[in-house]
């Protein structure tokens, strides 16, 4: 992707989060309740999608960056420590144990251990995250591709999304997201289990977050815990596709 395509979607944006600011000062942690405020977002989301697939295919890759251009401060948002029993255990062993089933409308059902993820080809890139709340930050990540190990799992023709299930809780709801088929092989979507380097922290999803480059930071799923692939959304809690777009009102296509 050129900086051409880039750059006036970035500001499309910043102009975008500078007139719902008061809708989201409280950012990705934010509920928005004013059912005058959802419809607002909701247009903004639809006009961003409208714009983006104007602009540039689906199919384009995100820009990457130079290791120098790295942010010295990446910060966290959302959940930040799941503190199950299950994961305070998986915590306490270093995720030695940690596996993430591959489920749904495949032929054959995989169980990949964090192993298995970490011996897999690899893919490393630099990439800048975008939040909703409006602050970007560039970082380094590591993992396999997810469209490899969709292939992998025979893949059904009947598949349309792939569903991403999470450690961690909004009260007792665990976190959740999907994408479809045109994202989930996309060349820079991968299982991250590596950051700037080093295994990837707590904070940011350890031990594996999603890394779906041409969408906004909500989707970026952390704490992967399984991944299952379906025809429709319409049984995945309340339909819309994931946790946010669900509670919320955030569009499901986030795409930047």
């Amino acid at each position: 992707m050129t900086d051409k395509f880039i750059l006036p979607r970035r500001r499309f944006l910043t102009g975008a989060a500078a007139g719902t600011g008061g809708l989201l000062l409280s950012g990705c942690d934010a509920i928005v309740q004013s059912p005058v405020a959802a419809d607002m977002l909701d247009q903004v989301g639809g006009l961003n999608r409208r714009f983006q697939r104007a602009v540039s295919p689906r199919e384009a890759l995100a820009k990457e960056y130079r290791p120098g251009e790295r942010s010295p401060l990446f910060r966290t948002n959302g959940n930040t420590f799941p503190d199950s029993a299950a994961y305070l255990r998986h915590m306490a062993t270093n995720f030695a144990d940690w596996s993430i089933p591959v489920t749904g409308l495949v032929a054959r059902p995989l169980e990949l251990s964090i192993e298995r993820i970490r011996s897999l080809p690899q893919r490393s890139q630099i990439t800048r995250h975008d939040c909703v709340e409006g602050w970007s930050a560039i970082g380094q990540w590591q993992g396999p591709q997810l469209g490899p190990i969709l292939k992998m799992a025979g893949l059904s023709d009947k598949a349309r999304y792939i569903v991403f299930r999470c450690a961690d809780n909004f009260g007792d709801r665990p976190y959740y997201e999907s994408i479809d088929l045109v994202d989930a092989f996309h060349p820079q979507t991968i299982l991250a289990w590596q950051m700037n380097g080093e295994r990837l922290p707590i904070g940011h999803g350890a031990p594996v977050r999603m890394r779906i480059e041409r969408q906004l930071g909500y989707k970026q799923a952390k704490f992967v815990q399984g991944i299952e692939a379906v025809e429709s959304l319409d049984g995945i809690y309340g339909g819309k596709g994931g946790y946010w777009e669900d509670v919320a009102r955030y569009e499901w296509y986030a795409g930047i």
